[in-house]
């Protein structure tokens, strides 16, 4: 069975030009980009119009890209990184954030840090006024991303990182969801550092980037031979970040156009589900075109996912990072919602193949699975 794709926040495929700029780096020019022969200039050539075309999309200079594994990389280096320069005071991350910020801010609570959870409203937008109170005390560290990979819903992150800088901290971003979905500027953003990643962009996956602004210091979290300007050492990936680059170009020339078209998609596809009786979580609030996360209460979201994979839909219950577990989504557990809507949560994300037909398919085969739980459900009653 060919299943239809709807977990693009996820993953995405590979973008066949992605793949065509990848294949000469993976087979006839294989150098190490470090090496000072000719294969290795041509490495070293291709990773540095990969950080341009990076630099480009986010509106940096090529130097303020500094190439990782990955996000979770990337956000790990910036909180442990600064840390390692910074006295222990207090680092400030929002509810709502990703494990891969989440979890080592509260490592840093091992090192004498205090970690402060920004709270969210039921909308799931930060709330700016428990901000400004979080500042109150001395803060090093601050880290709110940019859109939540569950919701969607967008974050003011230059009101936050005005009230980091006034209180001299740190503030970064983890834009991975946001990107090629939205514009996403470093400049208009104001924080010192942002994370973005290939694999949500029609890239591969392993490729990511921390952007800084050169006036901060991190310490390395991996030691070796200095490699992207001292700050990941380890032989660079150079097929992978090949491939990110000419995924950021892409998502550049159409992030626009694919934003408009994929906004109508979820238009549709929202008016579908309130028919359908659904609840729509952070609809209230500015969200990345692609992103609808919603419940039905008194169904369970893994049944319903299960459900629907069975019947050739590929959706999500919450984030897939985390979706081995059975809790309730802590990011709407943060927003207020009740644990037991909480965990009949499915989220749609939208994608570059995604059409109107398939849109429909899913809301006729949706309802047909939503009346039959419903039933079982009554008649377990």
């Amino acid at each position: 069975m060919t299943h239809v794709y709807l977990d693009h926040n996820a993953t995405t495929a590979l973008d066949e030009r992605v793949l065509q700029a990848m294949l000469p780096y993976m087979r006839a020019q294989y150098g190490n980009a470090s090496s000072r022969h000719e294969l290795g200039t041509q490495a070293r050539k291709a990773v540095n119009t990969a950080r341009e075309q990076v630099a480009a999309l986010v509106n940096v200079q090529p130097t303020q890209v500094i190439f990782m594994s990955g996000g979770t990389e990337a956000n790990n280096l910036f909180i442990k990184g600064a840390a390692g320069y910074l006295r222990p005071t207090q680092i400030a991350v929002s509810a709502i954030e990703h494990p891969c910020v989440a979890k080592p801010a509260q490592d840093l609570a091992r090192a004498g840090w205090k970690v402060r959870k920004l709270a969210v409203g039921s909308d799931g937008r930060v709330d700016l006024n428990d901000v400004t109170a979080a500042f109150a005390e001395p803060t090093g560290i601050v880290s709110v991303m940019l859109a939540n990979n569950e919701t969607g819903v967008i974050q003011d992150i230059a009101a936050i990182a005005e009230r980091a800088r006034a209180a001299r901290a740190w503030v970064h971003t983890d834009a991975v969801q946001a990107l090629g979905k939205i514009e996403v500027d470093f400049a208009e953003l104001n924080v010192h550092a942002m994370t973005v990643s290939a694999h949500k962009i029609y890239g591969p996956k392993g490729a990511g980037a921390l952007i800084i602004d050169k006036r901060i210091e991190l310490k390395p979290i991996i030691a070796g031979g200095g490699h992207e300007q001292g700050m990941r050492s380890g032989t660079e990936n150079v097929p992978a970040i090949v491939g990110f680059g000419a995924a950021a170009e892409l998502a550049a020339e159409r992030r626009v156009e694919s934003g408009q078209r994929i906004a109508a998609l979820r238009e549709q596809l929202e008016e579908g589900l309130h028919e359908l009786g659904a609840i729509i979580f952070g609809g209230r609030a500015p969200r990345i075109p692609n992103t609808s996360y919603f419940a039905f209460p008194h169904i369970d979201g893994e049944t319903l996912v299960i459900e629907l994979d069975k019947l050739g839909y590929a959706v999500a219950a919450g984030a897939a990072c985390s979706s081995t577990s059975t809790e309730p989504s802590a990011t709407l557990i943060a927003m207020g919602v009740e644990p037991e809507l909480a965990r009949g949560a499915v989220r749609l994300s939208l994608g570059a193949t995604s059409t109107a037909a398939e849109i429909d398919g899913f809301l006729q085969t949706l309802g047909s699975v939503v009346k039959r739980l419903k039933g079982l459900s009554a008649m377990a009653v």
